[in-house]
């Protein structure tokens, strides 16, 4: 009975206390300056997320601006709620904030790219491609059509023009119809446009191209026609060859007659005879891009080329560089060595030198004709344009670049090892050899393990060695889509997408293709830590 009357008084201190420090914590934390910074940091994070909010939900993006407001709400709640059980998700909301925004938010968001016709001709949504065919293509002028003192005005990044009618002054863009707005006119010029920067003749010419292909709605009715220019001074009124019928959904050349109906199968207008516009929108296309990628030829025959070599490449990238590595953390381990300290130095100096300037470092020395290791040897090996040399000179530069890293972590396990074990089995007679293959080396396995299957897995995607050293090459001559013999998936990913201007964009592809390396990477890390958990546990 006792016990319990003092674990019941034990309890309500407990509860007194927690209520006395709540009091006080209330008390310190309205008026304090702890406070204080907490209501800064958060009004700036709502505000930058309001603003996203905002953005995606005014661009059509209803999905992602829903999902930024729930967000939003949930972090606002952890960070001003008084209990004491939210007290971890304070310190875990911001890693878990990143991690959605930019892992989970971009997992998802290519995988729905993947399932779509996302690509050149395919960017926009229905209602953008039907007003792009009827202002932005398929215009010409109308003859005897009055001329607009016309000039050219910028708002952010958006294009626009702003004309002098003789009365007023009205500006658009593509995007808005002309409409009035206050202006100052000097002989006849508009000099100044309210919210709209006039661009100079220096800037004009820099986007002359931008700007001739420019059409600004007359009105809201598209089939009015729209205001566009030939010389960026005067203004015409273009009127669209094509005709949106919205009852039958279909799309009519006034000029021929050629009537195309909407597809909303591959997001095109298609006329009989199969032709399509130029412009299409996206829609969803299913298991098609993963279809092209596994069976089409195009696609296919480089695909398993490249894969197999990206197999290859991480492989012996993670082998070369943990021997290399290895051998030195050993060598420079021993007491007897002296200067270990500056031999350790230089060892870590490649590793300290940015990637991408080793990478080009490198592809300069690897020159055939001009290169540093041809001058010095006195021969014309093809380090970069030879499909095996290129290999190896990639194997070899990444090599250099990734062998700091090994030592280091060798190093810093081999001084983990517990000396103890290494005498026992000395005592017990065990040879040099006998020791390091029974007890170093499994004790260093158990704690390399997890990062070697990390290393396999960042050099499955080492994108900047290939693209940084000789962008994939040399090209493969019995390919029909721009992939080279040392490309590895990403940066065939990277070229199919058409970021590289060699092939028209086709992100849904790509996206394809990107969860697939995906899967791949991510099955062989599991399949590896599982191994690697069973080894230790018989270790």
């Amino acid at each position: 009975m006792s016990q319990m009357l003092k674990e019941t008084d034990a309890t309500r201190r407990r509860i007194e206390r927690r209520a006395e420090r709540r009091k006080r914590d209330s008390v310190a934390t309205s008026w304090g300056p702890g406070s204080i910074v907490k209501l800064i940091l958060m009004a700036l994070v709502n505000a930058l997320g309001i603003y996203i909010a905002a953005t995606a939900l005014s661009g059509g993006s209803k999905v992602l601006g829903i999902g930024m407001v729930l967000l939003l709400a949930a972090v606002d709640w952890i960070y001003f709620s008084k209990r004491d059980s939210l007290i971890p998700a304070k310190y875990l909301a911001p890693g878990l904030v990143f991690l959605i925004i930019f892992q989970a938010f971009t997992i998802v968001y290519t995988g729905y790219i993947a399932f779509t016709n996302y690509g050149h001709g395919h960017i926009l949504t229905k209602e953008a491609a039907i007003e792009s065919i009827l202002l932005q293509n398929n215009t010409k002028r109308v003859e005897g059509s009055p001329e607009y003192p016309l000039a050219i005005v910028e708002q952010g990044n958006e294009l626009g023009f702003a004309v002098f009618d003789g009365t007023e002054v009205k500006v658009g863009s593509a995007e808005q119809p002309l409409k009035k707005v206050g202006a100052k006119v000097s002989n006849g010029r508009i000099t100044e446009v309210d919210g709209w920067k006039v661009l100079s003749i220096a800037e004009l010419g820099a986007r002359q191209s931008e700007v001739t292909q420019l059409r600004v709605p007359l009105s809201e009715d598209l089939n009015q026609g729209a205001l566009g220019t030939q010389n960026g001074m005067t203004g015409f009124q273009f009127t669209s060859t094509i005709r949106y019928d919205e009852q039958t959904d279909t799309m009519v050349n006034t000029e021929d007659g050629t009537v195309y109906k909407a597809d909303d199968t591959v997001g095109s207008f298609i006329s009989e005879d199969g032709n399509a516009l130029g412009v299409g929108w996206r829609v969803g296309v299913g298991f098609k891009n993963f279809v092209d990628g596994f069976s089409d030829a195009r696609y296919a025959q480089p695909f398993f080329n490249v894969l197999v070599w990206n197999v290859i490449f991480a492989f012996m990238s993670v082998l070369t560089t943990f021997l290399l590595g290895m051998f030195l953390a050993i060598v420079m381990n021993d007491d007897r060595m002296r200067g270990r300290k500056v031999y350790r130095t230089i060892m870590l100096l490649p590793y300290a030198f940015p990637s991408f300037m080793t990478a080009f470092l490198f592809a300069g020395m690897m020159n055939e004709k001009y290169g540093f290791f041809n001058q010095l040897l006195g021969a014309s090996i093809p380090w970069l344009t030879d499909p095996t040399m290129a290999k190896v000179s990639v194997l070899l530069v990444n090599l250099w670049m990734g062998f700091p890293y090994m030592f280091l972590i060798v190093t810093g396990a081999l001084q983990s090892i517990p000396h103890d074990l290494i005498e026992a089995a000395e005592i017990d007679g065990a040879s040099s050899m006998e020791v390091w293959r029974h007890v170093t080396l499994p004790q260093l396995m158990i704690a390399l393990t997890p990062l070697l299957i990390s290393s396999f897995a960042f050099n499955f995607n080492n994108f900047n060695l290939i693209y940084m050293l000789n962008g994939g090459g040399p090209a493969m001559s019995d390919a029909s889509v721009p992939v080279g013999h040392t490309d590895i998936l990403i940066s065939m990913v990277y070229k199919i997408a058409g970021l590289t201007g060699e092939a028209l964009p086709n992100y849904g592809l790509a996206a394809a293709m990107s969860l697939v390396i995906f899967l791949i990477v991510g099955t062989v890390s599991m399949y590896s830590f599982k191994k690697s958990n069973a080894m230790e546990g018989v270790a």
